[in-house]
Parts: C-alpha cells; structure tokens; sequence
C-alpha cells in the first residue's frame, strides 16, 4: 500500500508535470513505432525525435505519426549538437530515450556473431545515452542478449552504470500484458532519479490476473480467406475488449487481409496439419524433406501465439500457420497479434510489410512501459 506521504508526493509531482513542459522524447532505431506507440499523443509526453535507417520503414513510421522529426539515418550519423539544433533544444532538455537495436546478432534462433556489426549498434545508443544525458532511458532487445558469449549483457550494463544510472534487466513477456503472444525481451531501464523504476505489473496470468488471450481472441472478428484470396470486410463485430481496442477509429476497408498462393504440395502439408500441429503429426508423404523442429508447424486457436517474427508470411519460418486454415498468417493477422491497430498503416511490399509488425515491440506493451514511466517521474 502507497503511503501517505509518497502519495502527497505523487499527487504534487503530477501537478507539476502538468505545468512544466512536456516530457521530452526521443526513439532509437524506431521500426515502424511500436515501442513510440505508449508515449505518442499521450500527456504529458512528447516525442520530439526519432530515428530508423530503413527508408520503408521511416516512411511507415511516418505515415502513422506525421508529426513527429523524423531522422532516416545510420545512427552514427545522429549528433546531439544536431538535434539539440533542429528541436531547438539545450542540454538536459530531453528526459527520456527509448530505443531497440536490431536484435538479430543477439537471437537464440541466429548465429549469434560477437562480430556481427548489429550487435555493436547498443555502442551508438550508449554514446546518445552519454551526450543527451536523459533522465530515465529504456533499450529493449531479444532475451537471447542474457546468455550471449563473453559478457556482453554485462558489459552493457558496467556501461551505463559508469554514467550514474540505476540499472534493472529483467525480462517480461508480452503476453503478460495483454498481448495474445508469447514473446519474451529483456528491457533495459536506466535512471538518474533517486528511485529504483518499478517495472508495470503483469495484467494477465494466473488466477488472481485477467485469462492470457489467444490467436483466437486476436483475431476471431476477421474474415475467413482461404489461400490466394483477400477480404476487405470485418467478419463479425468486436467480440471482446482487445477487438474492440484494435478496431477503435480503423477504417471502413479492412487493410493488408490477402494470402498469397502456395504450391499444391505446401498446400496439402497444411491442410494435414491438426490444431497445434507439426510435420511430424501427418501422414509421411506430406511431410517436408527439410527444416527444423519449429518450421511448417500450425499455430494453436486457443492458446496464445508463439513469438512472431519477421517471417511469418512464410510456412517453412518459425511457427506461424494459420490454426484452421491452410496457410501462413496474413499481414493484418500478424498485426493483430503483435497488437497494432487495425488503423496502423505498413508501407511497401508484403515481405517490407512483415518486417515492420516482426520487428516491433508491441504496441500494447509499450503502452504498460509508457505508464511506469510517467509513474516514475511522478513518484520521485
């Protein structure tokens, strides 16, 4: 229970906020803005700045928050002194970074290459870190970071501790937060405020929490299509919170809802598959001469999704069948699982597309991130 006088506090800080300027912001190697998601159009925050190197995906990004400076850059092109410049903004002026690495050299399921130059990029946000001096930052990446070779979750940490930040990594996951997706990351907070930050509290799980929510509760509301089809038409109404949450202000066409075709052989393994099914569940003949444990398997109707990845347009990636149908997940279907809005545009091609929702944090989760920082502002 919140005291007395931490609850004075909170009150009075509030207040405060409320009358100063706004919370300034700035996200990293932003995607297509799901973790930009939680703080934009949401006081007291302000999102002042971002940055993303692929021109799709900054287009995407854009698209969606036409307000926002955009920088389609490398990272190491980004000076403070320039953005201090561009935003008309001092030192000190920017309370918050926010930011998530492309997290391919870190993967469990990649090579996971010490050499690989991705895996360097958490040096260009620590220089931003250093020269922006934010009050609170927040780096998110795949869990595999954990248990990568030769100390580098460390090292990162010795990093920003050597600037002052109290530093926490715990890992979440989003489906304990509302997201119909197991999807586990480690998210990397660092404060210079006199208080430890206090993660979000998960909202789903266990008996005392809301049930986790399924493929099924995700996307239950969208049109059937077979392979090679497309549908503009919503199915049914919303049929519970998270469709009506998805579908809040989406436009009259449904968007990116099309399956491409598959040959006939591809087809007849999918057709085989039961509920939750992989190739080892039917008939020998129609099984694939190649792949691994976790590819050409079906996806489960009432449990919640396995991680989504940037493939997931593609049968022979990681679990990603549709669970009654015999194909991979459309775009829409993806997005709805990751949780963006049925109103968030993706821009170029179907593949582009997947990258962008793969890639992302989900937007719900960055919404949960987004409210235990403003509480944390609040508090101290």
């Amino acid at each position: 229970m919140i005291s007395w006088k931490r609850k004075n506090k909170i009150v009075q800080n509030s207040r405060l906020i409320q009358k100063k300027k706004k919370l300034k912001i700035i996200d990293l190697f932003a995607g297509v803005g799901g973790l930009s998601h939680g703080f934009y159009k949401k006081d007291p925050f302000e999102i002042a700045a971002t940055n993303e190197i692929l021109p799709d995906i900054a287009i995407a990004y854009s698209l969606n928050h036409p307000d926002i400076k955009m920088y389609n850059c490398d990272i190491k092109e980004l000076s403070p002194s320039q953005l201090y410049q561009d935003l008309n903004l001092q030192e000190g002026d920017i309370d918050v970074v926010v930011g998530g690495p492309p997290c391919q050299a870190y993967s469990t399921v990649g090579k996971r290459l010490m050499d690989d130059p991705r895996g360097k990029l958490f040096q260009e946000f620590y220089r931003l870190i250093q020269n922006l001096k934010p009050k609170i930052f927040l780096y998110e990446n795949v869990s595999g970071l954990l248990s990568m070779k030769h100390g580098l979750h460390e090292h990162i940490v010795s990093l920003f501790r050597s600037l002052s930040y109290r530093v926490a990594t715990p890992v979440l996951n989003a489906m304990d937060y509302g997201i119909p997706q197991s999807r586990k990351r480690v998210i990397i907070t660092g404060t210079l405020l006199e208080r430890n930050f206090e993660y979000p509290s998960p909202t789903h799980g266990d008996d005392t929490l809301l049930s986790y929510l399924t493929v099924g509760d995700a996307i239950g509301d969208l049109p059937f299509i077979p392979i090679n089809s497309e549908s503009f038409e919503y199915m049914t109404p919303p049929q519970n919170t998270f469709q009506k949450k998805m579908r809040e202000k989406a436009p009259t066409n449904l968007q990116d809802h099309n399956s491409p075709n598959n040959n006939p052989h591809l087809v007849a393994l999918m057709k085989a598959l039961p509920d939750g099914g992989t190739p080892r569940d039917i008939p020998e003949r129609h099984r694939p001469k190649s792949g691994y444990g976790n590819t050409y398997c079906r996806l489960w109707w009432n449990r919640p999704s396995t991680t989504l990845t940037r493939n997931f347009g593609t049968p022979s990636s990681s679990r990603c069948i549709h669970p009654k149908a015999a194909r991979a997940l459309t775009t829409r279907e993806g997005a709805r699982i990751q949780s963006f809005p049925d109103s968030f545009q993706f821009y170029g091609s179907r593949s582009a597309r997947n990258l962008q929702i793969g890639n992302a944090v989900p937007p719900l989760l960055s919404e949960a991130l987004a409210e235990a920082i403003l509480n944390h502002f609040m508090a101290e």
